[in-house]
């Protein structure tokens, strides 16, 4: 009984190690960087190389593949950096602060007015999209047709205006319109809401010319790529960055190696899109679902640079008559609530890895507890009891053969005494006592097995689920996704653990009696580091586990002194 206790512990310790370790990576402290750029200036890099032709086949090509060939090195058009001679149209809702370049309608800029880089600089906003070099993101829509002269995203568009604000309105539409002098007109309409992080863009094409027109819509994104370099003082360096594409039944992350490896990544879906992730955040397109779209990601190796399309089936236009290409954009954090509003698998993007089948019911009864409460730590708290409401039997069961193991003790050291030169003998004997006193000492397992998997399941929940990021609780809990600041949540939860360990049985080994004293000072180590929203959760359970136990122990003490044969039970 005591190795399978010391083999438990051991288990946990090493699981509580990777745990640290991951925590640490992801969330330890870095090093003092320059400060991204603020919301009014964005920050402008050197432009990219200007004599590289677009990444779109000829429109003839359209119908065979819209792909790049197999092998191909896929081009990606000019950028410029911020400030270029095309005018740009600034539009200002509740959430956040985007630019749209009149140079084909280009999303060039994405600044998420709720959502500080960091606690300390609130000021310092969160910037998803720009022009800059190093923190390269574009969202570019357009259409090709077989005419001389096509509306794609280099094409010039005119703008009424070239500032717009949301204001008391709920919902603001930024018209972008386009002309030929064929009679060919399409005018690009990107809808925004109150409270939305999604852009709903619509390309329609007027087609007034004496002929018909055949022509398909696209949407394109550009995100730089670079080797992601694993640091313990990177607070993104280990979480995923880079793109997710689902193809209608299951959504895959592309890695930067295997794009390089393999050239390029496509798939057609009618029901499909793509994202770029950025740990908490995410810029996506999902085209409307009525039609099979041809998909491809692609990096280009000399400018560094992944390249995601969407497009869409070609539609032939007679004249006089129009045809409307749809997708919508999403920018900003992943907010699972507005991702299952655009598309039901979009909260895919949210990695809660192997233990999403915990993670997600878990993310819900928080979020529903929440929705009640108004603070992410009260419903830390309230989730916590709920859980161990709904196990009560099972660890009670557990609870009472570890109490009848306690009261056990005096007569385990007898038999240690009478047999400790006979092993074989002393496991006999240990044996018919457990069996006679009907006292399992493996279950003491119990309770360990069935914490663990909400244990990592809220480490996971509280490290990628945007809702906890920068959440205050009380006092000095200001961020439930970081570190306990004065470290007084892990110095209680020590305490907790070294008050459980007196009311169960104690290794009758001296080393192992040792090695459990210790455990409750190595745990508070461990705990220091990790985000404090864990911490409340371990604390909570700690102390509802020493009430239960405390309780089971006087029970099983009263049934002991019960007179033999009394049907009385104590309660």
């Amino acid at each position: 009984m005591d190795n399978q206790r010391l083999l438990i512990w051991a288990t946990f310790a090493l699981l509580a190690w990777m745990t640290y370790t991951a925590w640490m990576q992801d969330y330890g402290p870095k090093p003092v960087v320059a400060a991204p750029q603020a919301t009014e200036q964005p920050a402008t890099g050197a432009p990219l190389d200007a004599d590289i032709a677009t990444d779109l086949p000829e429109f003839g090509a359209a119908e065979e593949s819209a792909l790049t060939p197999p092998g191909a090195e896929p081009a990606t058009p000019a950028i410029e950096a911020a400030g270029s001679s095309a005018p740009v149209v600034t539009v200002q809702t509740d959430v956040f602060k985007v630019e749209i370049s009149t140079e084909g309608g280009t999303v060039q800029s994405a600044v998420l007015l709720k959502y500080p880089v960091a606690k300390d600089q609130p000021d310092t906003l969160v910037t998803l999209l720009s022009t800059d070099r190093e923190q390269l993101g574009l969202i570019r829509t357009g259409i090709l047709t077989d005419g001389d002269s096509v509306p794609d995203h280099n094409a010039t568009f005119t703008a009424a205006r070239t500032n717009y604000e949301l204001g008391g309105q709920d919902e603001l539409v930024v018209p972008l319109r386009w002309t030929d002098d064929q009679g060919v007109s399409v005018e690009k309409r990107f809808t925004f809401r109150r409270g939305s992080y999604a852009i709903d863009v619509q390309q329609s094409l007027n087609n007034a010319s004496d002929s018909a027109v055949r022509a398909y819509g696209y949407a394109q994104m550009l995100r730089r790529s670079k080797e992601q370099k694993r640091s313990m003082f990177d607070v993104d360096s280990y979480s995923f960055d880079g793109v997710l594409v689902f193809n209608g039944e299951k959504s895959e992350k592309l890695k930067r190696d295997d794009l390089l490896d393999d050239g390029q990544f496509k798939y057609s879906s009618n029901d499909g899109w793509f994202g770029f992730i950025q740990h908490h955040f995410l810029s996506a397109v999902v085209p409307q679902s009525d039609d099979t779209y041809d998909y491809n990601v692609q990096i280009t190796k000399q400018q560094d640079i992944e390249v995601a399309r969407v497009v869409a089936p070609t539609k032939s236009i007679a004249a006089g008559q129009s045809a409307t290409f749809e997708a919508t954009l999403f920018v900003g954090p992943k907010l699972q609530s507005q991702l299952e509003e655009i598309h039901e698998k979009l909260k895919l993007t949210v990695d809660y890895g192997w233990l999403t089948i915990i993670s997600n019911p878990l993310f819900w009864l928080l979020s529903f507890v929440f929705g009640y409460v108004g603070n992410w730590g009260v419903a830390i708290i309230l989730v916590t009891v709920l859980i161990k409401l709904a196990f009560y039997k099972l660890t009670e069961a557990s609870g009472r053969s570890m109490a009848k193991m306690r009261n056990l003790q005096p007569r385990m050291k007898a038999l240690q005494d009478r047999y400790k030169d006979d092993r074989q003998a002393l496991s006999q004997a240990m044996m018919e006592l457990y069996k006679r006193e009907k006292v399992n000492p493996a279950a003491g397992c119990l309770p360990i097995l069935i914490q663990m998997p909400f244990f990592l399941a809220f480490y996971w929940v509280l490290l990628e689920s945007v809702e906890m990021r920068q959440a205050p609780f009380a006092l000095w809990i200001t961020d439930l996704s970081s570190k306990d600041p004065f470290f007084i949540l892990p110095l209680i939860m020590g305490a907790a653990m070294f008050f459980q360990q007196k009311l169960n049985p104690a290794p009758t080994d001296p080393v192992q009696a040792k090695v459990m004293q210790i455990m409750p000072v190595m745990f508070t180590g461990f705990f220091a580091f990790f985000p404090s929203g864990l911490v409340l959760y371990w604390v909570t359970n700690t102390l509802l586990s020493i009430a239960q136990q405390w309780k089971i122990n006087k029970v099983v003490e009263a049934e002991a002194k019960a007179p033999k044969g009394s049907k009385k039970k104590a309660k």
